[in-house]
């Protein structure tokens, strides 16, 4: 018996030395003999010393002879340890178009990021890194009233970013660009593709789902642009005026006609949290009109984000088209979910407020922050992510998925201790055998 338990020690401390540069260590090399043979889990104490013997032996030989011992005695072994292939990224569409791909992630700094989040994170980040171009983070923080900006949320989610190994290449806020968003609705107002509304929302949607013109979109140019002035001057106020951008008026999706663009927000009562905006702008632009601003004007090559925003891709295309630029690729993927816990924004925030989660890294979430506390770690969300990769279906992770991405990396480097909390010396008597 104890000849055998050595030949087994022997192929696992080689194969861990293999593993790991030529040198093994006793604790992962007794935990593989005890998960190889339970029967011996009561003499482990026992078997340290001989392990460390075997380990220290097998340490003794260069990595060569390591390999060509464990070759000749145990092939199998040597064959099963080959490292896995990592999964590897799809080539991106029509690269040779740019001269340089660029990325973004544009998150509205309103939470911290969670696991929904890591998709896009990830992707645009490695895919600019494939490729040898820009990724940036841009902050859509142009909302100061229903989907409010913290400022804590802006270092949390630069902290996030880090974590995961995402450093970007530029960083810009879009609330420090609202000028550069006057101009352009400015040309867009005066060469007829947009049109301030004044209209009730009731009365609009009623005439937008009739596939009609409000009164507002024939007023000649001179009128539109008075109009623009009264938004910026304070002589229309919240709610009162909307510019919006012309489109196809029967288009089938109702979402995608005359889309809105800028609209007015009461900075004297919703005040931007960062202090050196604050009540300074109250026309703000909607998400689509600074997206696309952006993406253009960042010479963004690429963006990777969720199906969600398909409707949002047809709506730019029509400013794209009036402005004579052209469109970036988009990649669209599916959602990514995670069972047992929730990852809506709202929600998050709504449960660490009422004090359903102690805070933003309340084990039962799924933010980034969370996932660092329970020890997952980059590497296993990473290697999910590029796994999962740009497929448009929705996914489902459970947190055994998720735990076993990680202990794959987790395995090979950790220290394993065998613990008995107040031990107990037992005197057994009358026992046959040894």
């Amino acid at each position: 018996m104890l000849q055998d338990v050595r030949e087994r020690l022997l192929r696992i401390a080689l194969q861990n030395a293999v593993q790991h540069g030529g040198k093994a260590k006793a604790e992962p090399v007794l935990g593989k003999l005890l998960a190889e043979r339970p029967d011996l889990r009561q003499k482990a104490r026992e078997l340290l010393s001989l392990v460390r013997e075997v380990v220290d032996e097998v340490n003794a030989m260069p990595l060569h002879e390591q390999k060509r011992f464990l070759e000749e005695r145990w092939p199998e072994a040597l064959a099963r340890e080959k490292p896995e292939e990592k999964p590897q990224l799809p080539p991106l569409p029509n690269v040779d178009k740019y001269e340089r791909v660029t990325t973004r992630f544009a998150p509205n700094p309103d939470c911290v990021l969670h696991l929904g989040s890591a998709r896009a994170v990830i992707l645009s980040h490695d895919y600019a890194r494939l490729y040898k171009g820009r990724f940036y983070l841009r902050f859509d923080d142009t909302d100061p009233r229903t989907k409010r900006p913290r400022l804590e949320f802006y270092d949390a989610i630069r902290e996030d970013l880090r974590w995961l190994g995402c450093g970007w290449d530029a960083e810009y806020m879009q609330s420090d660009r609202l000028p550069i968003y006057y101009r352009w609705a400015e040309k867009l107002l005066s060469k007829g593709y947009a049109y301030v509304c004044t209209c009730s929302r009731e009365e609009f949607r009623r005439l937008v789902l009739s596939c009609l013109p409000c009164p507002c979109r024939s007023l000649p140019v001179e009128d539109q642009l008075e109009r623009w002035e009264w938004m910026l001057d304070g002589t229309y106020g919240e709610g009162e005026a909307v510019v919006r951008i012309k489109t196809d008026l029967s288009h089938p999706n109702p979402a995608v006609r005359e889309w809105p663009a800028l609209r007015i927000i009461d900075t004297e009562k919703h005040p931007h949290p960062r202090p050196e905006i604050g009540s300074k702008y109250r026309v703000w632009p909607l998400f689509n009109f600074a997206c696309a601003v952006d993406d253009h004007l960042l010479g963004i090559t690429h963006i990777i984000r969720g199906k969600e925003h398909i409707t949002n891709e047809i709506r730019q295309r029509y400013m794209y088209h009036y402005l004579g630029w052209s469109y970036p690729e988009a990649i669209h993927y599916g959602r990514l979910k995670i069972t047992g816990t929730v990852l809506s924004k709202s929600k998050i925030v709504k449960g660490v407020e009422e004090g359903v989660y102690e805070g933003w890294s309340d084990p039962k979430l799924a933010t980034f922050k969370a996932l660092r506390r329970r020890g997952i770690t980059p590497e296993a969300i990473r290697q999910i992510i590029l796994e999962v990769g740009l497929k448009p279906v929705d996914v489902t992770l459970s947190w055994e998925n998720l735990y076993a991405y990680n202990r794959k990396i987790i395995d090979p480097k950790a220290n394993r201790y065998f613990f008995v909390e107040e031990p107990c010396p037992l005197a057994l008597r009358g026992l046959d055998g040894e």
